[in-house]
């Protein structure tokens, strides 16, 4: 069976889609969340606005804005490359593939629009907190769970239909 994420107008549905939802967060984000104050949603969750000039974790925030931008489009580019070769049968990679691209996408669109990635989403245990993230580098992590899931998980299963 083709997974529907093979075929290029459902997958760019899909990315627009869960791009849009992505940059609809983040703006109610900016315009309602103060900045640099916990809102507490659970014991170990809260919502914590924070600019993050870098790619992950702050890594090269001291690089230039559009150096980070054209690695991140380099990045899509090579993705896209294989999500491209990826056999259509291979669901948990295509989907993989698709949140990949969405969410650095995502997070390429927030440098043209705030100059910065906008994270809020604050993971924490008494003292301790997870790096502050947001739904695209959420995206981003579970894209490449499921592409990892397909290659060493479901290995074989998929390729070649088509």
């Amino acid at each position: 069976m083709t997974a529907p994420l093979s075929r290029p107008v459902p997958a760019a549905a899909f990315v627009v889609i869960a791009l849009l939802v992505d940059a609809a967060i983040k703006y109610a984000v900016e315009v309602y969340l103060p900045f640099h104050r916990m809102i507490p949603v659970l014991p170990f969750l809260g919502l914590f606005k924070t600019y993050n000039p870098g790619i992950a974790f702050s890594l090269l925030s001291d690089t230039n804005g559009w150096a980070l931008v054209g690695l991140r489009l380099v990045i899509v580019a090579v993705v896209i490359y294989l999500w491209r070769k990826t056999a259509p049968g291979q669901t948990w990679a295509l989907l993989g593939f698709a949140l990949v691209v969405a969410g650095a996408l995502g997070n390429i669109l927030d440098h043209f629009i705030y100059g910065h990635v906008v994270d809020y989403i604050r993971f924490h245990i008494g003292g301790w907190t997870f790096p502050i993230f947001n739904l695209a580098d959420s995206y981003i992590t579970v894209g490449a769970v499921l592409i990892f899931a397909q290659e060493f998980l479901f290995k074989g299963a998929g390729r070649g239909e088509g």
